[in-house]
């Protein structure tokens, strides 16, 4: 399974929603403490850039010396529509401070120095430690795996249902009798999970792992299509 850290790091350089919190700024607008774009230095500190008059630079800039603490929590939600969407969450919380000339006009980038790490997600929940998020790679398919699954659901509907068979003999008697409905919910470079739904709303999800770790698009296609092959066979 990937580590805690890797997970960590692919929401935080993933597409999922974000928002900042920094003490003494509750009835701030949610939207307001949202980055325009976020990113991960080579030390394992966040890079979130901001409009210039938001409340997240104005209270990093005020702070000056001080240690001015904020939280990024992200939330990660399976990107087709299925019972029980949301997939994880992760907070990434530290010291932040302004960065100087980093980026366009009317924008300030704000670094967040990572002090810890937990995540809350479909593998289970878990501290990460500042050095096991900064050595940690994000997973290669982060970038797409939104459009794979949107793709996956929507034109290889028989193939995701063919893998009810690879469940096992108790299972696979369940499916001839009546095949649920399957949606696939998440993808990495070592496998695909997928969740099986009753009509009576009953669901579990189920993970089949791929024979070997893929680094890219290419490989992808060919453990797919041997996966696909071993559920028909």
């Amino acid at each position: 399974m990937p580590s805690a850290a890797e997970r960590t790091r692919t929401l935080v350089q993933s597409t999922c929603s974000a928002v900042l919190l920094i003490p003494g700024l509750t009835a701030t607008g949610f939207d307001q403490l949202v980055p325009l774009d976020r990113s991960v230095g080579p030390e394992g500190d966040l890079f979130l850039e901001f409009p210039a008059d938001s409340p997240a630079v104005r209270a990093a800039t005020h702070a000056q010396d001080d240690e001015l603490t904020a939280v990024l929590e992200i939330t990660d939600v399976a990107p087709v529509s299925v019972p029980y969407r949301i997939r994880g969450r992760c907070r990434v919380s530290g010291w932040l401070t302004t960065v100087p000339g980093m980026t366009g006009p009317g924008r300030t980038l704000l670094r967040l120095e990572t002090g810890e790490a937990y995540i809350e997600d479909l593998w289970g929940a878990q501290d990460v430690e500042p050095e096991e998020f900064r050595d940690a790679a994000a997973d290669p398919l982060v970038a797409h795996e939104a459009e794979l699954l949107q793709h996956l659901h929507a034109a290889h509907g028989e193939q995701l249902g063919g893998l009810c068979g690879l469940l096992g003999e108790r299972a696979g008697e369940r499916c001839a009798a009546h095949r649920p409905d399957v949606v696939p919910v998440a993808l990495d470079r070592l496998g695909l999970r997928v969740r099986f739904c009753e009509a009576d709303g009953r669901c579990f999800d189920a993970r089949f792992d791929f024979p070997e770790p893929v680094r890219h698009i290419g490989e992808l296609r060919r453990a797919m299509h041997t996966l696909f092959e071993a559920a028909a066979g």
